[in-house]
């Protein structure tokens, strides 16, 4: 018997520990060389670990276990063949003719990637509790993907929709209303590591800067009239929407670029500040596991078309759960719409060691005083976080001040006036 043991790779440079998130293979199955067999939950990302040999995989560790970079989470029996009719062959067990036998039926057999799902489709499959069976393949080599896992998902959520509204419509006509009984229940669930990573960094920020909270509003009538004139002009040309994040943050990158202490980072030292001569803008992106903050590189060189691309790239990857740890990294200034989730003021938390961070807020129509008379405008109320022990009260007013003006005059934005 020849048994490997299978270590926690690393990561990243400030990536001590991971958390097993999903086994992708079952204990004592077969694995191919490079099988995806599990999925790591890191600090900022979820990773994928594949096998490093062929063999019989033995679990060491359970879903949900913290473990240390280095530490033995597997291993795997390089002595076992690949499956034939369902079962793990053993090399010193079988005969030279069986041994023979089975390696012809393992060359005329589908690949092994044939009725197995990708990790994703693993995933999504073990939450909804569905079986190979149960879902047609379409991938390559006969693998199901997480395309076809969603099909089978929609169809299920179609058919009980159906059946509740009947089932509701019956009980209407037949029983009389009953009200819910109280209840008192609680449970205790381990939270992700994700959002233990955020818990910890949020307190870090509260408690390790001198965060203050400066307000302004800003009248949206402008963009939105640019927005609705070259809407469909820009779709068919560059194939996305233009959004109000790629003009906020272009707004926010030419303030920035005049004003870089609102740029700037604390050194690690303390007794330093980093400038920056370039702006690299963190998206706050709502996922199922938190809330993570890709950057988009260098902002101040990008066009509207090219940053809303990006934005769109990284929102799909935070939501499929692929962002890298390379897309994860940088950022010298934060963005964060709560707008899209209703909200209408709010005093956003710096993402460190950034040392600001613009709130976006829900547009309302609101009565404003404008050359004397009363008109009814889209208005937006705009919240800068910032650490003033880099950036005083007067630069922060001032950075959304001109924040406002590029913003309800967007011609000169787009002049770089």
């Amino acid at each position: 018997m020849s048994i490997i043991e299978i270590v926690v790779p690393v990561i990243g440079e400030s990536i001590t520990e991971v958390t097993l998130s999903s086994w992708i293979k079952e204990d004592g199955s077969y694995v191919e060389l490079d099988e995806i067999i599990c999925e790591f939950e890191s600090d900022k990302a979820t990773v994928e670990v594949p096998a490093e040999k062929a063999g019989k995989l033995i679990w060491v560790s359970a879903e949900g276990d913290d473990i240390a970079i280095g530490q033995i989470f597997a291993k795997i029996d390089t002595s076992v063949e690949a499956p034939a009719g369902g079962e793990v062959i053993s090399i010193e067990e079988e005969s030279p003719k069986e041994e023979k036998a089975v390696t012809e039926s393992a060359v005329v057999s589908n690949s092994y990637a044939s009725g197995h799902p990708s990790p994703t489709a693993q995933k999504l499959m073990k939450e909804q509790g569905l079986n190979p069976s149960d879902i047609k393949a379409t991938g390559k080599d006969g693998r199901i993907t997480q395309e076809d896992v969603q099909k089978v998902i929609d169809n299920k959520l179609k058919k009980a929709s159906s059946e509740e509204k009947a089932v509701k419509k019956e009980a209407e006509t037949v029983l009389p209303s009953k009200q819910t009984a109280f209840s008192r229940v609680e449970r205790t669930e381990k939270m992700s590591r994700m959002r233990r990573t955020i818990a910890s960094r949020l307190v870090s920020a509260k408690n390790s800067t001198a965060m203050l909270t400066t307000f302004n509003e800003v009248d949206l009538t402008e963009i939105m009239a640019l927005r609705k004139k070259y809407q469909e002009k820009f779709v068919e040309r560059y194939g996305t929407k233009l959004g109000f994040m790629s003009l906020f943050s272009k707004a926010c990158a030419k303030v920035l670029m005049e004003m870089p202490g609102v740029n700037a980072q604390m050194g690690e030292d303390g007794k330093s500040i980093i400038y920056h001569d370039f702006v690299d803008i963190s998206i706050a992106i709502s996922t199922p596991t938190g809330l993570v903050v890709p950057p988009v590189k260098n902002v101040e060189s990008l066009n509207f078309a090219e940053i809303e691309l990006a934005i769109k790239g990284l929102a799909k990857k935070a939501r499929d759960g692929s962002l890298t740890l390379q897309e994860m990294q940088g950022g010298t200034f934060t963005i964060t719409n709560g707008g899209v989730f209703g909200s209408m003021m709010s005093t956003p938390i710096i993402n460190e060691p950034q040392s600001a961070i613009l709130g976006m807020h829900t547009i309302q129509q609101r009565p404003m005083a404008i050359d004397g008379e009363v008109k009814i405008r889209p208005m937006m109320y705009l919240a800068l976080s910032y650490d003033h022990r880099i950036i005083d009260g007067s630069s922060s007013v001032t950075f959304l001040v001109k924040v406002k003006k590029l913003l309800e005059d967007p011609v000169t934005l787009l002049l770089d006036l």
